[in-house]
């Protein structure tokens, strides 16, 4: 890959040692890329810097073929049910899906400033509300809609 970009900047890095600078100094890391235990480990780690698991989302990707988009976190299985999930993760998943497996970037921006709309007029879910009043997964999700659509 390096002599195919030459342009971009790497460095090999210990999981340990990732685990300790991805907190330290998170800015210094536009992209990490890992194997599959190491990179749950340390997405779940990294999820806490923005403040939840809902938030984050994920792509496996390879050379060829679809890539798989997905939030961070897991099926939560304990909360099933209960309209307390964050359902952020899964729609900023759909814009990494959008960009870079459909090579839809005008759409991709949209879903994202629609999320930011959304959380920048405080509209919060439990994981993420810190006490204060929390909209439910779907009360979100319809949030977001309504700002892509306007």
């Amino acid at each position: 890959m390096a002599q195919e970009f030459p342009e971009l900047e790497y460095n090999v890095v210990l999981v340990d040692a990732m685990a300790m600078h991805l907190i330290s100094r998170p800015k210094d890391f536009d992209v990490v890329v890992t194997a599959n235990l190491f990179g749950d480990i340390l997405t779940d780690e990294g999820s806490m810097l923005p403040g939840s698991l809902g938030l984050l989302p994920s792509a496996s990707v390879g050379n060829s073929g679809p890539g798989l988009y997905e939030p961070i976190h897991g099926s939560a299985p304990d909360i099933a049910g209960k309209g307390i999930a964050n359902p952020l993760g899964t729609i900023l998943a759909a814009a990494m899906l959008l960009r870079h497996s459909l090579g839809l970037e005008t759409e991709a921006q949209a879903v994202e400033t629609a999320v930011e709309q959304v959380l920048n007029r405080g509209t919060r879910t439990k994981d993420i509300c810190a006490g204060g009043p929390a909209v439910s997964t779907q009360e979100m999700g319809e949030l977001v809609t309504r700002a892509l659509l306007a």
